[in-house]
């Protein structure tokens, strides 16, 4: 328990930060059609980014996010 503790005060990984800006982008883009439906393109796109990724293990959101010094994993 308290190893759980404490590894939640590491900073997060590319992962964790891939998840959040991705999963914030298709809500807020899903949110956004409901005034104009082309907002679902936006959401598609992520969508396949996130399957592209998932086969070449690789997302532009990296190279980035590498950039910024965020850490691996």
């Amino acid at each position: 328990m308290l190893k759980r503790l404490t590894s939640r005060k590491q900073s997060w990984t590319q992962h964790q930060w891939i998840r959040l800006i991705a999963g914030s982008i298709v809500l807020v883009s899903l949110s956004l059609s409901l005034s104009h439906p082309s907002w679902l393109w936006l959401t598609a796109f992520v969508g396949l980014n996130l399957l592209q990724s998932a086969f070449t293990n690789w997302c532009p959101l990296i190279v980035l996010l590498t950039k910024m010094g965020v850490r691996e994993g």
